[in-house]
């Protein structure tokens, strides 16, 4: 997972909420997994003969607790598997997992130069409802980000169930979600 985020962040168009000068290692990523574990958020891989062919994951959108509905996503696809159908086959299963858990929306950032990308968002539900241009300044250029928007489950159609603190200080749903 490491490569492919690697790959992605060092040479590939990407979402520019993940750019990171410094190169995450592999304490970045047990300290990252254990944090989704703890809030119960997905974290996909899809393997290929053993090897991860791509991975795709979900973070809190933000902190305050009005947002506490909304999750952001990010998916990586190995170099070698681009274009072979692994984002087709995480993203829904991403989408669903969410919904799953009580969420009611996702967003995700897309580098505008991204078209694959933006047309698989837009396959799996996702609306573009903003652009924020020259924001980020990569490989010698600016680049736009665009961002994309899925409802889930009942979305905004109805309240939300209860949120409470599980023991371990994580997030969970109530029966009544």
């Amino acid at each position: 997972m490491l490569a492919i985020y690697e790959h992605h962040i060092t040479r590939g168009v990407e979402d520019l909420g993940d750019y990171e000068p410094e190169p995450l290692n592999g304490e970045d990523l047990k300290r990252r997994r254990k944090t989704m574990r703890r809030k119960r958020l997905p974290h996909l891989v899809a393997d290929i003969d053993g090897a991860v062919a791509g991975y795709a994951y979900a973070v809190p959108f933000r902190k305050r607790p009005a947002y506490r509905y909304t999750i952001k996503h990010s998916i990586y696809v190995h170099p070698d598997h681009l274009h072979e159908g692994i984002g087709r086959r995480l993203l829904p299963t991403l989408i669903e997992a969410c919904a799953a858990a009580g969420y009611r929306q996702m967003i995700g950032y897309i580098d505008g130069a991204n078209e694959a990308s933006l047309r698989l968002h837009e396959a799996c539900g996702f609306r573009r409802v903003g652009v924020l241009p020259s924001i980020g300044f990569k490989f010698g250029h600016w680049s736009d980000s665009v961002m994309v928007q899925c409802p889930l489950g009942a979305a905004d159609t109805t309240k939300p169930g209860a949120w409470v603190r599980s023991p371990d200080n994580g997030a969970a749903w109530d029966a009544a979600k």
